[in-house]
Formats: structure tokens, C-alpha cells, sequence
């Protein structure tokens, strides 16, 4: 018996061996089949999905870190229409807290396009007044009770970031704006776009909230620090409006720029943009160039162009600064003849002289002792003509026309030397006059201070762009031209400082003729003189008060260059002269 019961036992061990391999090659089978990994497939699909994640705009400051440019949340507000109980309470609701028509909201609920099923009755609305609504809607719920009818049921609130402006419309026209598919226009947001926006991230998220640790950190976008002092800044476009009042100008432009480095400190233009109301901008400017008309609005600029001609005679040798010449109201240049401002002849002078009376003939006188070859060659050096690179979006280059070019013809070689037939705009010209307060070299303009990523700041590092003329040639024409204004009593002047300057009053060409009631007035000056701190340019379109750049753009720079000073902290020449011989 035991013997059987023994053969018993180690058929059932063997059946149940056999029966025990069968079951792991089956799973093992299942588990490599083509359907077993559809379900592994769907499984995957179940616990993870694959999402975008935006990084959130970089930050913009200003040079002594206020914020220029930030992100903030806002909400869209909308009805489901399949949910919604009483139009007449939310109309009524949402008019009063956003200040909307009554009619238009009860109309866009009532009578939806065909098949829509959600209406939104606002966009970018402040998160107080979503806030606001939102608290109204849950008392009105509340007391509804548990049957949940009426009230503001089926109001509904999204929210999404928003780039907000807290100074509204100051620097409008360096900062540019974001629009709402989150693309950078005009200025910085436009020009840095690809670094403030950051690169998005696409990567599978587990759907079950306990692994929520492991979605990932979307590294920000690169903050920028700007080379704008907030404050000089608002003192500027404070100016400006008040000049705009006192002269009759319908527009104009002042720029400031450190001229040593090309850092712009402020560059006010009259009109200006709340830049959190972006959606504007089609009803306030006509066209692109009138977003920042100091990098993109190419002009005649009149005689501020006589300091470069000037420079280049000096430089040249055709002239030095005791060289006279007997100016007779006019001379005669490739058939046509050039007269002074006023008509009249001014008998023996100078070159000081020259620039101080801003005679037309001493400057044809000079342009055509250079030479064609000779003078557009420093003009070219100068940079007329050519994009400056500042490093904002829109820039114009302007024109200087050459012999050989189909519309030049030799009267241009005296007309452009004191800046008629010759467009440029006022970030050209002052990047072309920096050579004269910077010992000869001429500056990259640009408003990039500092890029912060990660935690770190990365400085930017001025750049020049050649060096048209000598330190030599550069140090005695500043002398000159402080020598000018000091000698006519210039308005341009600052008591305490040493100014160099060229007033620009040029006649506005239209339909191939200048009309002389009209003008574009300017002023560039730069101090102190022997050691250069600012330089500022004033353009006022077409002034009524007077036509003269010394009468309205003059003072203009003087009362900027006053707060500049204050702002910078820049000593009076005297105690800045005793403090750098001690």
C-alpha cells in the first residue's frame, strides 16, 4: 500500500510541476505578445501625457532696479450658455463691475452665433474685479440653497498670464508690448523676444497627483536690466510735453546717451502708449516709424550735420581752427548757388566763427575744398547712411547719397554739408557725434545693461564702431563749439558747466521744394567738455513759436541737461576739477 500510495504522490508532484511550467510559459507568452503591449501602451497613456510647459516671461528693469516690465495674472470672463439661469443678473453683475453696456452683454448671451455654446463677455480682466464677481457669485449661490437656480450660475472665469506695465505709458517706446499670442512687438520685447520668452518644454506628466513631484521646472525667461534711468526718464518725457505746449510743436523727440559707452539713458518720444492696453496701438499711431521715430524716422537734420563736416575738415587738414576765409553771402557750387540762413554776408571769419554764426557757405566752402572723394568718405565713417545697431526693433538707416548714385549731382556736395538732401535719424547722428566727445571713437548705442539667467547677471560691455577722426582733431572741435555757444550767449548754456553744441533748424522739404515756414528743430550738446557725462538730443517737429532750433530746441537741452546733471549727480566743473587734482 505504501509503495502505491508513493507512485500516487509523484504523479501528482509531476502533474503539478507540468501544470506549474504550463502557467509560467503562458504568462511569459502573454506577456511578449503584441497585445499585451497595446495594453502596456494604454496603461502608459493612462498614468503620464505629454503637455507644454510655457516658462514665464522675463522680467524687465531699469537700470537702478525698478520694474518696467512684468507678468501678472488676469481672467477671462464668459457664460456657459447651457448653465446659465438669469441674463438679467448677470448682465447686471458684470456691467457695473467691468463698466460694460448692459445691452451688449444681455444681447452676446441671448443671441450667440449658431453653435457656440460658451461666450466670453471679457478678456484680460483685473484679477480684483474677477475676484470681485466671483465673491458675488458664490453669496448669490449660497442663498440660493441647494437648488442652485438663478443668480450668476453659469458665469465662468479662466485665468492666464498677462505682461503688465506698471508705469503704463512711460518708456512705451523702448519697452515695446506683448500681444496676446505672447510674440514681443517694437523695442526690447520685440528685439530680446526669443530670450525673454524663454524656450518651452514639452515633457509626460503622471496623471496621478501623488507624482506630482515629478513634473519638471521650466526655467524663466532671461530678465533684462536696461541701461533707461526710470526717473530721468520720466523728467524727460515731462519736458518734452511741456515744450511741445510752450513752442507749438504737434511732436518731437529727446534722447539722452552716456557718450563714453553708448548707454541710452532715456529717449522720450511725445506720443506714448498705456502699453497694458496694447490693443490701442492701431488707433494712436499711423504707422510703424511713429512708435520711436528716434531710431526710425529718417529726416533732414540741418545744420547739426555742420560738426561732422567740420570734424572732417579739421581732420582732413583742409581747415584748422584759425584758418578765415571771407564769407560773402553766398558761393556758387555745380551751377547752383548757396546762400547763409539769413541771406546775408558776415565778411572775415574763422572756423569758430563758422560754427558759431552756422554758415552754410563756410561749410560748401569746405566740403568742396575736401573734395567729393574725400568728404563722403568721413560721412561714410561717420555712419550716415548706416543702421547704428542699437539694439531695438525698427531702425531706420536714413540716406546718404554718393556720387555715381543716379539722383546725386555735384550742388549735393554743398547742400549735404550742412544737412540738406541727407536723411538721417537722431540715434545716427548721435552716434556719429559721439566721436567728437568720446576722443575720437564712436559708440554703439544700446539699452542692454545686464541679462540675469539661473541666478546669474551677465554685464554687456560697451562696443564702439570705428574711429573716424583723431583725439586731437576730436578735443578742438568740442573747444570750438563750446567757444560758440559761450560767445553767442547761447540758451543752450548751464551755469556751472562747460557745454559743447550745434543748434539744427532745417527746412522741411515737400514736393521737391523746402517750405521756409516750417521747420525741424534740433540741439545736440554734450559736457561737461573735459570729461563727457551725457550728450542730448532735442528734435521738435515744425515749432510755431519760431522756426529757429536756438530759440526752441536750444533751451530745451538746457533745461534736460539741468536734470540730468541733478539726477547723475554730476559736481559743477570747479569742485569736480579741484577734486581731481587733490
Amino acid at each position: 500500500m505504501r509503495q502505491q500510495y508513493a507512485r500516487r504522490a509523484r504523479f501528482l508532484m509531476a502533474a503539478m510541476g507540468l501544470i506549474a511550467l504550463a502557467i509560467i510559459v503562458q504568462v511569459v507568452r502573454i506577456q511578449n505578445s503584441p497585445e499585451a503591449a497595446i495594453f502596456r501602451q494604454r496603461a502608459s497613456n493612462y498614468a503620464y501625457e505629454l503637455k507644454t510647459f510655457y516658462p514665464d516671461r522675463g522680467e524687465i528693469y531699469d537700470r537702478n532696479g525698478h520694474l518696467l516690465a512684468g507678468n501678472s495674472i488676469v481672467y477671462e470672463v464668459g457664460v456657459d450658455l447651457n448653465a446659465v439661469r438669469d441674463v438679467n443678473a448677470i448682465a447686471t453683475a458684470v456691467s457695473a463691475e467691468l463698466g460694460l453696456s448692459y445691452e451688449s452683454i444681455a444681447d452676446a448671451i441671448q443671441n450667440p452665433s449658431a453653435g457656440l455654446t460658451y461666450v466670453v463677455l471679457a478678456d484680460y480682466v483685473d484679477a480684483q474685479n474677477a475676484q470681485n464677481l466671483q465673491a458675488l457669485k458664490q453669496a448669490l449661490n449660497d442663498q440660493a440653497g441647494s437648488a442652485g437656480v438663478g443668480g450668476l450660475v453659469g458665469l465662468e472665469f479662466k485665468s492666464h498670464p498677462h505682461r503688465s506695465y506698471p508705469e503704463k505709458s512711460l518708456a512705451s517706446n523702448i519697452l515695446g508690448f506683448v500681444n496676446r499670442e505672447g510674440r514681443g512687438y517694437f523695442g526690447v520685447e520685440e528685439k530680446y523676444d526669443a530670450l525673454l520668452a524663454g524656450s518651452p518644454v514639452q515633457v509626460l506628466v503622471p496623471t496621478d497627483p501623488n507624482k506630482a513631484f515629478e513634473i519638471p521646472r521650466v526655467p524663466d525667461g532671461t530678465t533684462l536690466v536696461l541701461t533707461i534711468n526710470r526717473d530721468l526718464q520720466a523728467a524727460t518725457e515731462q519736458i518734452l510735453d511741456q515744450a511741445l505746449i510752450d513752442y507749438g510743436a504737434p511732436s518731437g523727440s529727446i534722447v539722452v546717451m552716456d557718450p563714453r559707452n553708448g548707454e541710452i539713458l532715456a529717449m522720450a518720444n511725445s506720443t506714448r502708449m498705456d502699453l497694458n492696453q496694447f490693443w490701442n496701438y492701431g488707433s494712436i499711431y499711423n504707422t510703424a516709424s511713429d512708435f520711436n521715430p528716434p531710431i526710425s524716422t529718417p529726416y533732414e537734420p540741418g545744420s547739426v550735420i555742420k560738426i561732422l563736416t567740420m570734424a572732417a575738415a579739421l581732420d582732413s587738414g583742409a581747415a584748422v581752427p584759425g584758418t578765415t576765409y571771407l564769407d560773402t553771402g553766398s558761393i556758387l557750387v555745380g551751377g547752383a548757388t548757396i546762400q547763409n540762413w539769413d541771406q546775408n554776408p558776415w565778411g572775415l571769419q574763422d572756423m569758430t566763427g563758422c560754427l558759431q554764426h552756422s554758415l552754410n557757405v563756410c561749410m560748401a566752402m569746405l566740403s568742396t575744398t575736401m573734395g567729393a572723394a574725400n568728404f563722403y568718405g568721413y560721412m561714410d565713417k561717420f555712419g550716415l547712411g548706416h543702421l547704428t545697431g542699437v539694439d531695438l526693433a525698427g531702425e531706420a538707416a536714413g540716406r546718404l547719397k554718393f556720387p555715381g548714385d543716379a539722383d546725386w549731382y555735384p550742388v549735393d556736395l554743398a547742400t549735404n554739408a550742412f544737412g540738406q538732401g541727407v536723411t538721417a535719424t537722431p540715434i545716427q547722428i548721435m552716434a556719429a557725434t559721439s566721436s567728437v566727445a568720446n576722443a575720437g571713437r564712436i559708440v554703439m548705442p544700446h539699452v542692454l545693461n545686464a541679462m540675469v539667467r539661473d541666478g546669474r547677471q551677465y554685464s554687456v560691455p560697451a562696443q564702439f564702431a570705428g574711429t573716424p577722426i583723431s583725439e586731437a582733431t576730436a578735443t578742438t572741435l568740442s573747444n570750438m563749439l563750446a567757444v560758440s555757444l559761450e560767445s553767442e550767449g547761447s540758451l543752450a548754456l548751464v551755469p556751472g558747466y562747460r557745454i559743447a553744441g550745434k543748434t539744427g533748424t532745417a527746412q522741411i522739404p515737400v514736393n521737391g521744394f523746402y517750405d521756409t515756414t516750417h521747420t525741424n528743430a534740433s540741439f545736440i550738446g554734450w559736457g561737461p567738455v573735459d570729461q563727457p557725462q551725457f550728450m542730448i538730443y532735442v528734435w521738435l517737429e515744425r515749432p510755431s513759436a519760431s522756426i529757429w532750433g536756438s530759440e526752441t530746441a536750444a533751451p530745451v537741452f538746457a533745461e534736460v541737461a539741468q536734470k540730468t546733471i541733478l539726477l547723475l549727480d554730476i559736481p559743477p566743473d570747479s569742485i569736480r576739477q579741484q577734486l581731481m587734482n587733490k
